[in-house]
């Protein structure tokens, strides 16, 4: 099992998913554990001074100016996490939740938090136990940081609340028992140091990477499908096009296509048929796909920087002797960055639907039938699946509006401004569950279009091997038939990778 440096060591996303895959132990290194008992003794010598510090001695938010008696400041933090544990909505899935426990752990152990070594050792205790608190999914507005979900996580901490341990669903106090783990008692700033940070946003902004990094590279094979069954010019993808735009994801995208189509009958055969150019969604995919890419490269820095950015408040500084209250918990990088992805993956799924209505909707005789049925009339064929598609097209427009643009004050107008990055962070994953449907339309309507040409050529190497994958999953359809069960297979192919590992042992490995 690999071993992960909490507080030294650099998060990216592919250590974020061997984590996942429970094959990595986090643990913090000795000499890190010194830095952190310096760090609290200089915190405890400020709180016996008379000096007024957010969140220490001090209440939360508008009540920032109320101070607190030395003997209430373990009520203080512990009334903060009771009170702020107060998330709704539908239970975050377990991968979210155990990443929000691995940033924040990490970002504490990092030593500017000032944490007391009792309630780091129990984060880190709970995070290779997989003692994993019940997260509520809304409630926050990603400035002072993620609160909601991260009192959820402190309130197991303190024995309250429900967890899912060893596949079940419990009370936190009955798995920490079951684990030989006792609850802690929160000293001073503990509590604001659990939740003042941008971990749930960056745990879902890391699961929208993952899932977005086999989606557009799929979608780069739907793609492939499309202009073999379309029959379309392998030209608009040739690497001199490309050279001369300087665009890095374009050139990206235009080399996976050609990779995809390579030693194509099916196009070589059409070299000299009578279109002129195809239709932009097949032309541009290079143009489209690698904007995309420019887009997603753009969001996958932010959010692998921020899993190694300490976001508390107030920052401990122990060599400089200050403690500083600043506004490292906002999540505008992340807010801006998830609604970038939602635009390019919405425009992902746009540009498929155009494909699609290419595909069952034929201009000349490359598809010699309407609705890609070879019976049209008797049999409605691909038409439902088109409309499908333009009717999750139309959801996409309306998710992808960004959330950071939005703004609504709280905290009795301390915090004026707010990111909304969780829920910027949230809604991607809606954009991604309906373009992994598009890909899966699209890859049934290529196969299908390929298996109505008359004259039948052998589809390139990487496209040969998609092409398997999709018939294994769905035959073609000759006639009308129930065709869902046979879909949620291919997107589930789709979405596992395993068509993407499939197509790779034939054409080679590459990068998004």
């Amino acid at each position: 099992m690999q071993t992960f440096k909490l507080g030294e060591e650099t998060l990216t996303i592919d250590i974020a998913q061997t984590f996942l895959s429970e094959k990595v132990k986090v643990v913090i290194s000795d000499e890190q554990r010194k830095k952190l008992k310096s760090v609290r003794r200089f915190v405890e010598d400020h709180i016996e001074g008379d000096e007024v510090t957010y969140g220490v001695n001090t209440g939360f938010g508008r009540l920032a100016n109320e101070k607190i008696e030395h003997g209430d400041l373990q009520l203080l933090q512990s009334n903060l996490i009771r009170s702020h544990a107060f998330g709704v909505g539908e239970a975050m899935e377990e991968a979210a939740a155990r990443l929000i426990m691995l940033y924040r752990a990490h970002v504490i152990a990092m030593g500017y938090s000032g944490a007391s070594l009792g309630t780091i050792n129990l984060l880190v205790q709970m995070v290779n136990e997989g003692i994993v608190p019940m997260i509520p999914s809304q409630g926050s507005v990603g400035a002072s940081g993620d609160l909601a979900p991260l009192a959820h996580v402190a309130l197991a901490m303190m024995g309250e609340g429900e967890v899912f341990y060893k596949g079940k669903e419990m009370a936190a106090k009955k798995a920490l028992l079951a684990a030989n783990l006792k609850p802690v008692t929160l000293q001073a700033k503990d509590g604001l140091t659990l939740i003042n940070g941008t971990q749930a946003m960056t745990a879902y902004g890391t699961l929208a990477i993952l899932r977005a990094t086999n989606l557009i590279q799929s979608m780069d094979i739907a793609a492939a499908l499309t202009v073999e069954g379309f029959r379309g010019s392998k030209s608009p993808f040739d690497a001199e096009v490309h050279h001369v735009r300087h665009q890095k994801g374009q050139k990206v995208a235009a080399e996976i296509i050609r990779k995809l189509v390579k030693g194509s009958k099916i196009i070589s055969s059409h070299v000299h048929c009578s279109r002129v150019q195809d239709p932009y969604s097949l032309r541009c995919v290079p143009q489209v796909h690698g904007a995309i890419r420019d887009a997603f490269y753009y969001a996958r820095g932010v959010v692998e920087c921020e899993m190694n950015s300490c976001t508390d408040n107030p920052l401990v500084f122990e060599e400089s002797g200050k403690v500083i209250s600043g506004g490292n918990f906002h999540g505008e990088p992340l807010a801006i960055a998830m609604d970038t992805l939602s635009i390019a993956i919405a425009e992902l799924g746009a540009i498929s639907e155009r494909r699609i209505e290419q595909l069952t909707n034929p201009k000349s005789g490359d598809i010699p039938v309407l609705f890609l049925t070879p019976r049209p009339g008797l049999n409605s064929g691909f038409m439902i699946p088109h409309v499908v598609a333009s009717s999750l097209a139309s959801e996409n427009k309306t998710l992808a509006h960004p959330a950071s643009v939005d703004s609504m004050p709280t905290s009795a107008g301390q915090e004026d401004h707010v990111s909304m990055g969780m829920w910027a962070s949230r809604k991607v994953h809606q954009i991604i569950d309906n373009v992994e449907w598009f890909a899966t339309i699209e890859m049934l309507a290529a196969c299908q279009a390929i298996d109505l040409h008359e004259e039948k050529f052998e589809p390139g190497v990487g496209t040969k091997a998609a092409y398997n994958v999709v018939r294994e999953c769905s035959a073609f359809v000759d006639h009308d038939r129930y065709l869902i069960p046979e879909s949620q297979d291919l997107r589930a192919a789709l979405a596992t990778g395993s068509m993407l590992k499939e197509v790779k042992k034939v054409v080679g490995e590459w990068k998004i």
